[in-house]
């Protein structure tokens, strides 16, 4: 059983996933390749001067998998809860199971919805429905969590990224029973 699922590999579920692997979490990055970062050109994110959608979302990819996620290429089409966590059924049938989950599916609510997750009405232009979220990104159900535009946060990358990171530390505080902080110095 994963500690944490994400579900969702753009910014906000890359970031996410970055984060929880380096904390030492058994962590799982579900990706089905069809974000809406991979057709964007950016030119407004903090340290990088111009990138390409495809190439900032592989490099996120990486950075995950570099500290221990696991990441698979699937479309999530089934969330259930079961006994101490979640059950992710994909497109190809294959299940996985995990303590807690981050929705980070960018403008899709379609999953959340059909796990009993509160949905709202979005703030951003064409972004319709959004997850209902507290502060620190809790859904209604207990261990479902998002982040991102699914939570209805800016579509900007760099917002996502940050929410993504946000939500991940908060879950990581959960699991670890007190606050977590990662920061990271230079090397002499």
């Amino acid at each position: 059983m994963y500690e944490i699922a994400v579900i969702g590999a753009g910014p906000a579920g890359a970031s996410a996933a970055l984060f929880a692997a380096k904390a030492g979490k058994k962590t799982l990055l579900i990706d089905n390749d069809k974000g809406m970062t991979r057709r964007g050109w950016f030119e407004n994110f903090y340290g990088i001067s111009e990138v390409g959608g495809p190439d900032l979302v592989e490099t996120g990819h990486k950075q995950a998998v570099k500290f221990g996620a696991e990441l698979v290429s699937e479309q999530a089409i089934n969330l259930t809860s079961s006994g101490n966590g979640f059950v992710i059924e994909t497109e190809d049938g294959i299940i996985y199971e995990a303590k807690h989950v981050i929705l980070a599916t960018g403008a899709l609510t379609d999953l959340a919805a059909k796990a009993g997750v509160e949905t709202k009405d979005g703030t951003e232009p064409r972004i319709k429905t959004v997850v209902a979220v507290n502060p620190e990104g809790k859904t209604n159900i207990e261990g479902i969590w998002a982040a991102g535009t699914v939570a209805g946060v800016s579509v900007h990358a760099i917002i996502t990224a940050g929410d993504g990171a946000k939500v991940a530390i908060n879950v990581i505080s959960e699991l670890n029973g007190a606050r977590y902080v990662d920061h990271d110095v230079l090397k002499a």
